[in-house]
């Protein structure tokens, strides 16, 4: 499970995360790891954009975060990586490992931050994975949610 800020103009446009800049360096990372994007379960903290794309506000996130830890215990996933300040947020559940890494935008502009953001996916490419289901995970957690439709299964 891979877990980021908020959506962004382009992917509220288009209702799938991590489509924009960031998305296509995400992508990049990932094949260079031999990680299959569609065996990941995408999601953010806040469930919505915001004004010009601003980080979200306190009051924002704590809003959402119910709605992210039900989405984190329906998936079931082994292993989340958090993406950025507002994800590392996210209440640590047991039995599941946690990586902390950069954003993606902030991984394309800064190369320390860059380098420990390759480095935390070669790391998540060298995890044992096994599949839970998490499409049927994903279907029940948006069932009846409008609040959480932005969450897409990529």
């Amino acid at each position: 499970m891979l877990i980021g800020q908020n959506p962004g103009r382009e992917e509220a446009k288009q209702g799938r995360p991590f489509v924009g800049r960031s998305g296509k360096y995400l992508d990049m990372v990932l094949s260079k790891n031999n990680l299959d994007r569609s065996k990941l379960y995408i999601t953010s903290v806040v469930k919505e954009t915001t004004p010009k794309n601003r980080k979200p506000t306190a009051e924002e996130i704590e809003r959402w975060m119910p709605y992210l830890v039900r989405e984190i215990r329906q998936v079931k996933p082994q292993t989340i990586v958090l993406m950025g300040t507002v994800a590392w947020m996210t209440p640590r559940l047991p039995d599941i490992e946690y990586i902390e890494t950069y954003h993606p935008a902030a991984a394309m502009r800064f190369p320390r931050a860059r380098d420990k953001f390759e480095h935390d996916f070669q790391r998540l490419a060298r995890l044992p994975f096994q599949l839970r289901g998490h499409k049927e995970a994903a279907r029940l957690c948006l069932k009846g949610d409008a609040h959480t439709d932005d969450a897409q299964q990529t």
